[in-house]
């Protein structure tokens, strides 16, 4: 009786943090087109790598300024409730803050993530257009697909759209209080 226990308890946790993974994989692939299109793009400089290499940087303290300054200010800071996990890895950094400020935070620090989503096409756009690449066209199109339609449309279906905070969510929440929807 005491191995269903454990075992079950491992395949909750398993079932979790594969959720958890799944929720992230469009940011994740948003980061990896995005550092190709500069590493294509700027291919035979030393640019290409250096540019690459900061972008990823850029996703990845952006992912850490949310929580730090965001996710403390959630009602599922430090729980199994939150569908991404960035609450749980909030708590080992901040202590929890008023709930009743989130939607006053989320606003505030949303900002700092959201060059994420143009500054690859800026950068790739003028080269494509100077020296045309196929590889560099195949990269932008999916960046684009990715950060526009499968982000997005990732989070209102599964991650933002499981959130139990979800109506009380700027990005979640139309301004009459209803829930955000893709088709």
């Amino acid at each position: 009786m005491a191995d269903f226990r454990v075992g079950d308890i491992a395949g909750r946790i398993a079932d979790r943090i594969a959720k958890e993974l799944v929720n992230n994989i469009p940011y994740v692939a948003m980061m990896m087109f995005g550092a190709a299109i500069f590493s294509v793009g700027f291919a035979g400089s030393k640019w290409g790598l250096i540019l690459a290499v900061v972008y990823l940087a850029y996703g990845a303290a952006g992912a850490f300024w949310i929580m730090i300054f965001v996710c403390p200010y959630c009602r599922y800071w430090n729980s199994r409730l939150c569908p991404c996990g960035y609450g749980r890895i909030a708590a080992r950094f901040r202590r929890k803050r008023s709930a009743e400020r989130f939607d006053e935070k989320f606003k505030r620090h949303i900002p700092v993530i959201v060059p994420l989503w143009f500054v690859p096409i800026l950068a790739g756009l003028p080269v494509i257009i100077r020296s045309f690449s196929w590889i560099l066209l195949v990269l932008l199109v999916l960046f684009v697909l990715d950060a526009f339609v499968f982000l997005p449309l990732a989070s209102i279906k599964h991650g933002c759209g499981k959130c139990p905070q979800k109506n009380l969510c700027p990005w979640m929440s139309l301004k009459d209080g209803s829930p955000r929807r893709l088709f």
